[in-house]
């Protein structure tokens, strides 16, 4: 971590250089823009898991079955004229024609009449009709020309009067930004204005943030040619990355503003907001990206990306905290509260240390909070940890998975291509499972042909499946193929069990002398959701001691390190309870949010976590940093504590407010991953800074006193007298 004298010089260079480090930052933006454009990648989905039994099932797949390695798409044509159905003669030579055409192009292995035997796929109603096709490559690999010439050809379809819906794992294209992030960011710069007074406070902390989020989404674009990221990362990386980038910024300019406001030098107090303020951002970002980098101890790429994504922004706000906004603080000077939109409060500060460090003594109100909690500590703690309990109790049901086609948005294709599967053929149908049975190179084809119908009218047999596709052999006649298709839908409990029983009882006595595995789409996102769970754990126990580490080196005290990971672990866990009880249960807002039960994203819960472990970490830095200043001037713990928190309980406050309202914009979002992990982390931000912040942390200082903070309490520390002096502007 950087050191005072570091941040110090930093800040004097900054400051004298002002005009050269913001060019320096505009050329960098446009290097890295300009960079992703020629160089950059894009994003998809690759749920590559080694190890496991769906990746085997794959890997068999590439080996003996190449043609049918890659994902597939679903085109589903569905007739509302019963005059005129999917078997009528002009819908049906429409759609042989586009099958015709689907399947000439490159990258295009197989598509397959709804016509044709050996299973017709069309609905008992003859209203719908189900065309399947298979690309060489995985969803990720499909080139986006391919994926919308295979489209386009079901436009004489279309003619008809028949309606064209697409489905499948290489239908999810590639999603951006919903347009929602703009009312956030609208949000956050009403909550600037109203927390500063002043629209170049604003307009200074919204460009050092915005600034740094445009380098770090190029930088993701760019990084995205080498490595898979997913179609949720920029979002999320986004999300995270304008949240803390505007709320770093805005304590440092709090603090700078303070230092203004009693008496110091523009220049003098952007040095001194950085060596306090600053470090405690450095603090809190470092634990930030600790906390997510350590998503690479699970092992699954996908996961592992999501958290790159999100440190590299969250890296570029830092370095712009550091550099970029000193410089534009010092070329607003004095000036920077000249535009004013309300009238400033004034308050009676104190003196000023031998740092320059001036200490104004707080406003009367949080005082009184505070010292109220103190008086009340035992049960101010207790009914602090009560509501973060309550807040939590629905984890106890926590049911991890991917939600199906079901759980899309309404109006997105994959939706009403879902709707109607389920409607035309059941729910099964819409995430088919492939069953590979490798009877081993010694074995006679003959002997394995027979064999795999024996296999096939075992699985037939098994409660749970619907349909079995015949068997189809490889070309040395050693592997079988078969396409199962379950009863119940892809995110159903029953599936998940399906496949289990699949693997451990009913292929092993079916084939007792082979290979067998089941794989697919489904069976993939089962094994996501096992593969987490079983590393969870330890997933946990390296992010806590990371940060625990970190807050020990920061504040060498170890009570207060450790009551700050574990009050994080309290806070992630009120986090979980929400999220739980509204996607998965469907409790309100479920239905305002426009998103249907279902399991809760298998790696949803590691990245909440990660991210919101380091997130609320940014607050108890804050607040504790200046517990301690006050603790090093004073020598008195809970007056320290009384004044630590009614100096920055107001920006806490403002910087939470920015949070919620930011991660509150993404709710809208219309992917169902992007909306949970905006609506957990506001709720999280919100219960933190009120529940854990305003009452549980005040409480268990005043329960530890002077032992919570070791040494730093100790007789070396002599308060300093604090004269009264004349008022003076403030707005924190």
């Amino acid at each position: 971590m950087m050191g005072l004298a570091v941040l110090s010089a930093l800040a004097r260079i900054s400051t004298r250089y002002r005009w050269i480090v913001v060019a320096l930052w505009l050329m960098l933006l446009l290097g890295a823009v300009l960079g992703s454009r020629a160089f950059g990648g894009t994003f998809s989905n690759d749920l590559t898991l080694a190890g496991t039994d769906s990746q085997a099932a794959y890997d068999t797949l590439r080996q003996q079955f190449p043609e049918l390695s890659g994902d597939g798409m679903q085109a589903i044509v569905h007739c509302t004229d019963a005059a005129n159905p999917v078997t009528s003669a002009a819908t049906r030579t429409a759609v042989e024609e586009a099958v015709a055409e689907v399947a000439a192009l490159d990258g295009v292995a197989a598509a397959r009449s709804p016509y044709d035997p050996p299973q017709p796929m069309v609905s008992e109603d003859g209203m719908t009709a189900m065309v399947t096709i298979q690309f060489t490559e995985r969803a990720k690999d499909i080139p986006a020309q391919t994926l919308a010439a295979a489209q386009a050809a079901f436009a004489g379809v279309q003619e008809t009067g028949a309606e064209v819906e697409f489905g499948g794992p290489a239908s999810q294209a590639e999603s951006g930004p919903s347009g929602s992030e703009v009312y956030g960011l609208l949000a956050a710069a009403l909550v600037l204005l109203l927390v500063f007074g002043s629209l170049f406070a604003m307009l200074v902390t919204l460009a050092s943030a915005l600034m740094a989020l445009g380098i770090g989404l190029a930088s993701i674009t760019m990084i995205a040619s080498s490595v898979t990221i997913g179609t949720s990362g920029p979002i999320v990386a986004a999300m995270i990355g304008l949240g803390v980038g505007i709320d770093y910024a805005l304590l440092i300019v709090t603090r700078h503003r303070e230092g203004m406001a009693q008496g110091l030098a523009p220049n003098a107090s952007i040095e001194v907001a950085m060596t306090t303020a600053g470090r405690s951002v450095l603090v809190a970002g470092a634990t930030v990206i600790i906390a997510i980098l350590s998503l690479y101890a699970i092992g699954i790429p996908f996961v592992s990306s999501l958290g790159l994504a999100s440190a590299i922004v969250v890296s570029a706000t830092m370095l712009a905290a550091v550099t970029l906004l000193p410089a534009l603080l010092a070329i607003f000077g004095r000036s920077l509260d000249r535009v004013r939109v309300r009238k400033l409060r004034r308050t009676t500060p104190g003196t000023a240390d031998a740092a320059g460090t001036s200490h104004s003594a707080p406003a009367s109100g949080w005082r009184g909070w505070s010292g109220g909690i103190q008086r009340r500590r035992w049960v101010s703690a207790l009914a602090a940890v009560l509501v973060l309990v309550i807040l939590a109790l629905p984890l106890l049901s926590l049911r991890l998975g991917t939600a199906d086609g079901g759980s899309q948005a309404a109006e997105t294709t994959q939706r009403k291509a879902y709707d109607l599967i389920v409607d035309g053929f059941g729910a099964g149908w819409s995430g088919p499972l492939l069953v590979t049975v490798d009877f081993g190179a010694d074995s006679p084809p003959t002997e394995n042909q027979a064999a795999s119908l024996a296999v096939r009218a075992e699985l037939a047999a098994t409660d749970g499946i619907s349909a079995v596709t015949p068997p189809r052999l490889s070309e040395n006649g050693t592997t079988a193929l078969f396409t199962v298709i379950p009863s119940s839908s892809p995110d159903d409990t029953a599936t998940e069990s399906l496949v289990h029983a699949l693997r451990d009882t009913v292929l092993p006595a079916a084939a007792p002398n082979a290979t067998a595995h089941v794989g697919g789409a489904t069976a993939t996102s089962i094994d996501l959701a096992d593969t987490l769970l079983a590393q969870i754990g330890w997933f946990i126990l390296i992010v806590v001691m990371l940060a625990f580490i970190v807050l020990l080196i920061e504040f060498r005290a170890p009570f207060i390190a450790a009551m700050a990971v574990i009050m994080n672990l309290f806070a992630v866990g009120a986090a979980y309870g929400p999220v739980v009880a509204v996607f998965q249960w469907g409790w309100w807002p479920a239905g305002l949010l426009g998103v249907a039960p279902g399991p809760v994203e298998s790696f949803v819960p590691v990245m909440l976590f990660a991210v919101l472990f380091g997130l609320s970490t940014d607050y108890t830095v804050f607040l504790l940093s200046r517990v301690k200043e006050e603790l090093v001037r004073t020598g008195n713990p809970d007056r320290a504590v009384r004044d630590g928190l009614a100096a920055t309980a107001r920006v806490i406050l403002a910087a939470a407010s920015v949070m919620v309202v930011v991660f509150g914009s993404f709710i809208l979002n219309d992917q169902r991953t992007v909306t949970m992990f905006g609506f957990g982390l506001a709720v999280a931000v919100a219960v933190y800074a009120l529940v854990v912040m305003l009452v549980l942390v005040p409480a268990l200082l005043a329960i530890a006193g002077r032992a919570a903070w070791g040494r730093t309490s100790g007789p070396e520390f002599r308060p300093e007298p604090s004269p009264d002096r004349e008022g003076v502007l403030v707005t924190s």
